[in-house]
């Protein structure tokens, strides 16, 4: 991934003198559009119906059922044999489900790489370049989509998930899944102004931030926004200058982070490394539009503070 530029300014009402008017493109027929997935639900019903119809998986639940209705008979009553049938019925549906599912999810992502023209990877895993990434004791990501993402600036988009494995007095064993929709972008100009930024969603209680604060390593950035310290918490390195993070943080990007960012945002910047995250795994082409959107406009920012 390379150096972030800020994108050029498409809100213009009216093209400039001499230039010629863009000609709008013609939408495509209502057919064709209804067959492009929007959502990873989009297409698991005509799946399901698919699966659901082929004569041997027809053939084979059918043989099935029968079998459970004689072994269930014959060891017991009718009524046992009746529900085995019943029980293997509902597991073949199951698994017809969860197949279904799989198969609509691949529809859904292959054709919002396809059609934003990025490099797609099902699965993977993302450089370990700031603490969410770093986290847990088993890291992995799904649909990895690399190119130049709708915001218009190159990076990566993918469905991330790290474990968090513990055991019970009993010595039994849990895992514990916690899952993100990440962006990320390469900002090297900005590495050598500062080395760690880190905009964290806000966890605990304002008033005991002193206390927290004695046992952290990085610094607390203040700054007067009442509606900012509600949502988020911002540290910075401990060498890091701090009137650089104050002018990052600008009066107009305090209001957009207060008022404007999605609720479950949060970035993370690390040795020219940006990581902004939303927490779950999202399957929605417009959401996942819009978190590339928020994500190209936080790099956008801290590129052009770079330059000053």
């Amino acid at each position: 991934m390379s150096e972030q530029q800020p994108p050029a300014d498409s809100g213009a009402s009216s093209p400039p003198p001499g230039a010629e008017p863009a000609v709008p493109e013609t939408p495509p027929p209502p057919a064709a559009a209804a067959e492009i997935p929007l959502d990873s639900d989009d297409t698991r019903g005509k799946h399901f119906r698919e699966l659901a119809t082929k004569p041997w998986i027809l053939s084979l639940t059918f043989t099935m059922a029968v079998i459970g209705f004689v072994i269930g008979a014959t060891q017991g009553s009718p009524l046992i044999g009746a529900a085995i049938s019943a029980g293997v019925l509902l597991l073949v549906l199951l698994i017809v489900s969860v197949v279904a599912s799989s198969r609509a999810e691949e529809d859904f992502f292959n054709a919002y790489a396809s059609a934003r023209d990025l490099n797609r990877t099902r699965k993977g895993s993302l450089p370990p370049t700031t603490p969410l990434l770093r986290k847990g004791e088993l890291r992995y990501a799904e649909q990895i989509m690399n190119g130049t993402l709708p915001s218009g600036l190159p990076g990566a988009l993918g469905l991330y998930t790290y474990e968090e494995h513990t055991r019970d007095s009993d010595g039994n064993k849990d895992v514990d899944h916690y899952r993100f929709t990440v962006v990320m972008h390469d900002i090297p100009a900005a590495a050598q102004k500062v080395e760690q930024v880190y905009c964290q969603r806000r966890s605990g209680f304002r008033w005991m931030d002193g206390a927290e604060d004695v046992f952290r390593r990085m610094n607390r950035l203040e700054l007067e926004s009442e509606s900012l310290d509600k949502r988020f918490e911002i540290f910075y390195g401990a060498n890091d200058p701090e009137n650089w993070l104050k002018q990052l943080f600008s009066p107009s990007f305090v209001v957009w982070l207060s008022d404007e960012a999605p609720d479950t945002m949060a970035f993370e910047f690390a040795a020219g490394s940006l990581c902004v995250n939303v927490r779950k795994h999202h399957d929605n082409a417009t959401e996942l539009d819009e978190i590339c959107r928020t994500a190209g406009m936080i790099a956008t920012r801290i590129a052009d503070e770079a330059l000053e």
